[in-house]
C-alpha cells in the first residue's frame, strides 16, 4: 500500500497537464497611432488619473460619487465576486474531498424471515468519515481550474472597463449639461435682443416711422428665439436626471463648476506606444483572459480521453451501543479505482472539437478587439485635431458676426441704414454662437473618448489611484 501511494504521488507531482500552454497570439501593432502628432513616446494621457485629467472640481466630485454608487459598477463588482467563488470551486477539486455521516437505526426482524422465534427490537449506531480524491495525472482538473481562474480575471477586467465607462459617461454627460447651460444663456440673450428690436419697431410703427413688415419680421424673430428657451430647459432637466441615474441617486439638480468655455482641452495629447494598449485597455485584457480560458478548456477536453484514477476510503465505527461505538466497533475501507472511456459514440471527440472551435472564436474576438482598439485611438486622435481647427474657425465666425452686429447698430444710429440690417446681423449671429457651443462640447466629448480609447484609468482600482479626498479619509482608519 505504501508503495502504491508513493507511486501515485510521484505521478501526480511529475504529471503534465495535457493540451497546449497559452501563448499570446502574435498581433502586429503599428509603430505609431494614426493621427498622432510627433514621434511616439512611452508616456500617455491614459497614465494620468481622472482627477488630473478633468480639472473641474464639481465634475471630479460627481465622478467620485458615481464610482461609489453607480448601479452598473455595483453589479460588475458582485459579478467579480461570483466568478471568484466559481474559481475557488474549480480549484477545490484538486484536493481530497472529506465527508462525514452518522446514522441510528432501530430494527426488528420477523420470525417468518429468520425461522426462529421473534427477535426483540434492537438499535445500532454508525459513524463514518469518508474521503475521495481524483488523481489529476493528465491535468484535467488543473486545466478546468485554469479556465475558471481566467474567467474570474476576465470579469475583473470587465469591472475595470465599467469603471472607465462610468468615468467617461459622467464626464461626457456633465459637459453636455454645461453645453445646454451655454445654449440657454445664448437663447436668453438672443431673446432679449429680439425683444428690444420688437419693442423699438412697435414704437416706431405707432409713431408712423416703421412699417408693418418690419414689426412682423421682428415679432417672428422674437418668437423663434423665445421658443428655444423652454426646449433647452426641458433638455437640461433630462440631462440632470441622467446624471443622477449615473450617480445612483434620485432625480434632482446637479452642482456646476467651470463653464463650457472654461473647461480645459490640451492642444496636444500624448497617445503613448500603440503596443501598450494591449496591457492598458480593459476590453483587450478581458478578451485575452477569455482566450486563456478557452485554451485551458481545450486541454481539459483532451484529458477526458484518458482514464481517471480515484482513491476512496472510509473510517468509522458501528455498534449497538453508543458507549461501545469507538472502543470496539472500528471499521475502515480503502479503494483505488481506474475509470476510462471505451465507447461514447464520438462524444469525447466532438467535445474536444467544440472546445477547439471555441478557442478559435475567442482568438478571433481577441484579434478583433485589438484591431478595434487601434482604430478607436486613431479616430479619436484625428477628431481631436480636426475639431480644434473647426472650433477656431467658428470662433472667428462668431467674432465677425458680433462685429457685424456692432457695425450695423452704428450705421443705424448714424442714419445710414435701416434697423432691418441690424436684425439680419443678429439672426446670423444666433446660429453661429450655437454652432460654436456645440463644437466646444464635441471637443470635450472627444477628449473624454480619447482618454477612454487609450485605456485611461486602467489601474484605478488600486488604492494608490483613489482620489486625494478618499486617500485622506482612509489614512486615519489605516493608522488605527
Amino acid at each position: 500500500m505504501r508503495r502504491f501511494v508513493a507511486l501515485v504521488l510521484t505521478g501526480l507531482t511529475a504529471g503534465c497537464a495535457l493540451g497546449p500552454n497559452y501563448k499570446r497570439p502574435p498581433v502586429t501593432a503599428p509603430e505609431a497611432a494614426r493621427g498622432q502628432v510627433g514621434a511616439p513616446e512611452a508616456a500617455s494621457l491614459a497614465d494620468q488619473p481622472w482627477w488630473e485629467v478633468f480639472g473641474d472640481e464639481a465634475l471630479r466630485a460627481l465622478i467620485d460619487e458615481a464610482l461609489r454608487n453607480n448601479y452598473d459598477l455595483r453589479t460588475a463588482t458582485w459579478r467579480v465576486e461570483e466568478f471568484r467563488a466559481r474559481a475557488g470551486i474549480a480549484r477545490s477539486q484538486l484536493f481530497p474531498q472529506i465527508d462525514y455521516n452518522g446514522s441510528w437505526t432501530r430494527t426488528r426482524q420477523s420470525a417468518l424471515i429468520t425461522g426462529a422465534p421473534a427477535i426483540a427490537p434492537y438499535s445500532y449506531y454508525d459513524v463514518n468519515l469518508g474521503a475521495s480524491w481524483e488523481i489529476d495525472l493528465w491535468g484535467r482538473i488543473r486545466r478546468l481550474s485554469e479556465a475558471a481562474l481566467a474567467q474570474f480575471l476576465a470579469t475583473e477586467e470587465a469591472r475595470r472597463g465599467v469603471l472607465l465607462s462610468v468615468v467617461s459617461e459622467v464626464a461626457e454627460a456633465y459637459f453636455e449639461l454645461r453645453m445646454l447651460d451655454a445654449r440657454l444663456e445664448i437663447d436668453n440673450r438672443t431673446t432679449e435682443a429680439f425683444q428690444g428690436t420688437y419693442d423699438l419697431f412697435s414704437r416706431q410703427f405707432s409713431g408712423g416711422i416703421a412699417s408693418q413688415l418690419e414689426v412682423a419680421r421682428a415679432e417672428a424673430a422674437l418668437n423663434t428665439a423665445a421658443a428655444t428657451v423652454p426646449n433647452v430647459e426641458r433638455q437640461i432637466v433630462a440631462q440632470e436626471n441622467l446624471l443622477c441615474f449615473l450617480l445612483g441617486r434620485n432625480p434632482g439638480p446637479i452642482a456646476r463648476g467651470a463653464s463650457l468655455t472654461e473647461q480645459r482641452v490640451p492642444p496636444e495629447v500624448p497617445a503613448g506606444l500603440p503596443s501598450a494598449l494591449l496591457e492598458r485597455r480593459p476590453d483587450v485584457r478581458q478578451a485575452e483572459q477569455q482566450l486563456v480560458s478557452a485554451n485551458a478548456n481545450v486541454g481539459a477536453a483532451l484529458a477526458s480521453f484518458f482514464p481517471t484514477i480515484s482513491l476512496t476510503g472510509s473510517y468509522g465505527a458501528i455498534s449497538s451501543d453508543v458507549s461501545g461505538l469507538f472502543p470496539a466497533g472500528k471499521t475502515w475501507s480503502f479503494t483505488a479505482g481506474l475509470t476510462g472511456p471505451l465507447f461514447h459514440g464520438l462524444a469525447l471527440k466532438n467535445q474536444y472539437e467544440a472546445n477547439l472551435a471555441l478557442f478559435e472564436e475567442a482568438k478571433s474576438q481577441y484579434e478583433a478587439t485589438v484591431t478595434n482598439a487601434f482604430g478607436e485611438v486613431s479616430t479619436a486622435l484625428v477628431a481631436h485635431l480636426k475639431l480644434s481647427e473647426t472650433e477656431q474657425r467658428l470662433a472667428r465666425s462668431v467674432a465677425a458676426y458680433q462685429e457685424a452686429v456692432s457695425l450695423a447698430n452704428m450705421r443705424y444710429v448714424s442714419g445710414l441704414s435701416s434697423y432691418v440690417e441690424v436684425l439680419d446681423a443678429q439672426q446670423q449671429l444666433f446660429p453661429a454662437e450655437i454652432a460654436l457651443a456645440q463644437t466646444r462640447f464635441d471637443r470635450l466629448a472627444n477628449f473624454v473618448e480619447l482618454y477612454k480609447a487609450l485605456g485611461g484609468g486602467w489601474n484605478i482600482q488600486d488604492p494608490s489611484w483613489a482620489p486625494p479626498q478618499a486617500q485622506q479619509a482612509a489614512a486615519p482608519a489605516s493608522s488605527q
